[in-house]
């Protein structure tokens, strides 16, 4: 319906000029603006509304539609508002200008997630002032922190809130793009049912101080945090054929000979590092292996100086199963005869999660995506990355990743727009999304 596309394409430009960058810093964020952005836009609408603050300006916001049975089960739509922050000189374009150009609507958060949240937004919205009348409850979550471990959003809500969120399902991001696989079987559309976990590192390599003007055979901590940086940067993991994977695999429907590769610890790791869509052959490598990103690095005080310490952020992603001691002996096989020059501390442990696959709402998302894209079949997948949606799993909820997306934009370029430059999304994704969700909220709660 055009009207729904207007509406959703100017939401989300609004969402996107709201700027709502977290940096990671309590008083960022101020997810408040986007609140009070879908709380004007809901209101009148039927549902009932509930804002939630768990610090200055990091407002998240519920709405509900009630069920009319309360054994039936209940869906929880959720997007989160807050952005990470963005480098405006690398960009075509205002990245908080929310521009709309060709069909496309550009700045930051289009892809990662705006364009959920309006789209779920909208649709909520229709269902509420249509008098829409489920068997279990329907609600919608814009949730605030999500871009920096949840503490003040999804976390917070869970651990104090618990019964506002409360769902038997939930829908965050992301899923429903069209990789390029060379499948025998039709459209493949990934949704996202379980995610690797987060171990993020801080390694301080210690040296001697002196003075910059005389550096020979100095220990000088940040020529040697250079040689950590780059055995970290060329440690490799064993591969892991994780439960997830296999089941993608399994289910994309690949001819057998990529499917025997992918599936071979051996092989898998020669795909990867020779795939052409860069994109793919990313997540391949992501999705079957512990990931080591060097990424952040403070050192020295003055030019002049010596450093005596240097502190080396890294992001480590783990698979299911593996423990902070698996993580360490990796870290400590990578650094070899330098882990004496190193501490070690963790700044977030927080191990990977995963739903079932065979469930109810599995079924009512096949059939709707197929119904909005002929001849279509959804496929599990393990996201790379981290989303609010570990929180619910781990209160006893199933949580996918699922979204709806056209083929215009590429998957490789698609990939690359989460926290990169450029991002935008087309409006044949928004009016895919937003009406996946009115399909799925009828197909699934009556």
């Amino acid at each position: 319906m055009a009207e729904l596309l207007d509406e959703v394409t100017d939401l989300l430009q609004q969402l996107i000029r709201n700027a709502c960058v977290n940096d990671g810093r309590l008083e960022s964020g101020q997810e408040q603006r986007s609140v009070d952005l879908l709380a004007s836009y809901l209101e009148g609408s039927g549902a009932d509304l509930e804002r939630y603050e768990a610090a200055p300006g990091r407002s998240s916001l519920v709405a509900r539609i009630e069920g009319s049975d309360p054994t039936a089960p209940s869906l929880l739509l959720m997007g989160h508002t807050d952005v990470v922050p963005v480098n405006a000189d690398r960009w075509q374009r205002d990245p908080f200008g929310g521009e709309l150009v060709d069909g496309e609507v550009w700045g930051r958060g289009a892809v990662d997630m705006l364009n959920e949240t309006a789209s779920q937004a909208v649709a909520f919205r229709r269902l509420a002032a249509e008098g829409f009348k489920p068997k279990g409850s329907l609600v919608y979550f814009a949730v605030a922190d999500e871009e920096a471990l949840g503490t003040y959003g999804a976390g917070w809500m869970v651990e104090h809130e618990l019964d506002a969120v409360r769902a038997d399902y939930v829908i965050t991001e992301s899923g429903g793009f069209r990789m390029p696989l060379p499948s025998t079987g039709g459209i493949k559309l990934p949704v996202m049912v379980g995610e690797k976990g987060t171990y993020w590192c801080r390694i301080r390599v210690k040296g001697t101080p002196g003075h910059g003007s005389m550096p020979l055979r100095t220990d000088n901590a940040l020529v040697k945090a250079a040689e950590v940086v780059r055995r970290i940067a060329d440690y490799r993991p064993e591969t892991n054929i994780i439960d997830a994977w296999s089941q993608f695999v399994r289910r994309a429907e690949l001819p057998a000979e990529l499917a025997d590769a992918l599936l071979d610890p051996r092989r898998v790791r020669e795909f990867a590092d020779t795939f052409p869509d860069l994109g793919l052959a990313r997540m391949v490598h992501a999705a079957t292996h512990t990931t080591f990103a060097p990424t952040v690095m403070h050192a020295g005080i003055k030019t002049n100086v010596i450093p005596d310490t240097v502190d080396l952020e890294v992001d480590i992603r783990t698979l299911p199963g593996q423990l902070e001691e698996d993580v360490l002996a990796m870290i400590e096989e990578a650094l070899g005869d330098m882990r004496k020059d190193v501490e070690l501390s963790a700044a977030s442990n927080d191990p990977a999660t995963a739903s079932p696959v065979e469930t109810p709402l599995w079924d009512s998302i096949q059939r709707v995506t197929e119904g909005l894209v002929p001849g279509s079949t959804i496929i599990p997948f393990i996201i790379v990355g981290a989303t609010d949606a570990r929180f619910f799993r781990r209160a006893g909820m199933t949580a996918y990743g699922a979204g709806l997306f056209s083929d215009r934009i590429s998957f490789t370029e698609f990939a690359s727009m989460f926290h990169g430059d450029n991002e935008r999304i087309d409006q044949d994704s928004l009016r895919l999304s937003t009406d996946l969700w009115l399909a799925l909220a009828k197909d699934f709660l009556g």
